[in-house]
C-alpha cells in the first residue's frame, strides 16, 4: 500500500485529495503548514509527497530542502499557475516533478502511481545489469543504490532514474523530449528546462568537475548521453 503526504494550508483541498486517494487504497497523511510536514517526514518514509508551495511556518522550498537532508522519498511540488519560476525553484530545491493549481485529481493519482512504480526494485532487470561499474562509479539497478569511489551516492528518484536509463544506454544520445517522455512516463506537459535541471544536479553529485564530466555527456543540438569509453 502507497504512503502519502499531502502538504496544503487549504483544507478542502486536502480533503479533496485525500478521499480520492483512499479510493485507491492509499494511505494518506495530511499536514497543513511547514514545519509540521518535515516533523512527519522524519518520522515516515512516505512513498510520495504532495508538496505545496505557499504554507505558513515554513514554505514548499524550505520544506523540500530540509526534507533533502534526511531523505530521497519522491516530491511532487504543487505551484500556482503560471508561476514558472516556481517550478524551476522547486526542482533546484530537490523536487522530483511539479504540477500546478488547479489540476485534475485523476492527473495527481497518475503521476503518483508512475513515481510508486518506478521507485521499486526493478525485479525484470537481467542478473548481468542488476550492477553497472564505469571507473569508479558503481549503480545497482536492483536495489537503486549508487556508489563513487567507494562512497554512497544519495539521488532522488528522478536522478536515478535518468541516471540508469543513460548508463544502460551507454552512447545513445536522447534529446530533452526523449528523456521527459521516457523517464516521467506520462503525458508530461512541463518545460525542456526540467530535464536540463535534473541532469545538472545529477552532474553535481557524481561528476568530479562539472564543467568537464567524465559520465553524463552533452552532444549539442541533440540532447544527452553517458560516456562510453571505458
Amino acid at each position: 500500500m502507497a504512503k502519502i503526504l499531502v502538504v496544503d494550508d487549504e483544507k478542502i483541498i486536502v480533503k479533496g485529495i485525500r478521499f480520492s486517494l483512499l479510493q485507491d487504497q492509499m494511505e494518506v497523511d495530511c499536514a497543513y503548514d511547514g514545519e509540521q510536514a518535515v516533523e512527519m517526514a522524519r518520522n515516515t518514509e512516505y512513498d510520495v509527497v504532495l508538496l505545496d508551495v505557499m504554507l505558513p511556518k515554513l514554505d514548499g522550498f524550505q520544506v523540500c530542502q530540509a526534507i533533502r537532508e534526511f531523505s530521497n522519498m519522491p516530491i511532487i511540488m504543487l505551484t500556482a499557475k503560471g508561476e514558472d519560476m516556481d517550478k524551476i525553484l522547486g526542482l533546484e530545491y530537490g523536487a522530483d516533478d511539479y504540477m500546478t493549481k488547479p489540476f485534475n485529481i485523476l492527473e495527481v493519482k497518475a503521476r503518483i502511481k508512475s513515481i510508486f512504480r518506478r521507485s521499486q526494485p526493478q525485479a525484470e532487470v537481467h542478473e548481468e545489469k542488476r550492477v553497472i561499474r564505469v571507473h569508479d562509479l558503481e549503480v545497482n539497478c536492483q536495489n537503486r543504490t549508487v556508489v563513487l569511489g567507494g562512497q554512497p551516492v544519495r539521488l532522488t528518484a528522478k536522478e536515478f532514474d535518468l541516471l540508469q536509463l543513460l548508463i544502460t544506454h551507454r552512447g545513445k544520445v536522447y534529446s530533452r523530449e526523449a528523456l521527459l517522455e521516457t523517464v516521467w512516463k506520462y503525458d508530461y506537459m512541463g518545460d525542456m528546462r526540467t530535464v536540463d535541471v535534473h541532469i545538472r544536479r545529477l552532474r553535481e553529485k557524481i561528476e568530479r568537475d562539472n564543467a568537464g564530466p567524465e559520465f553524463i555527456l552533452t552532444k549539442w543540438g541533440v540532447g544527452y548521453y553517458f560516456t562510453d569509453k571505458d
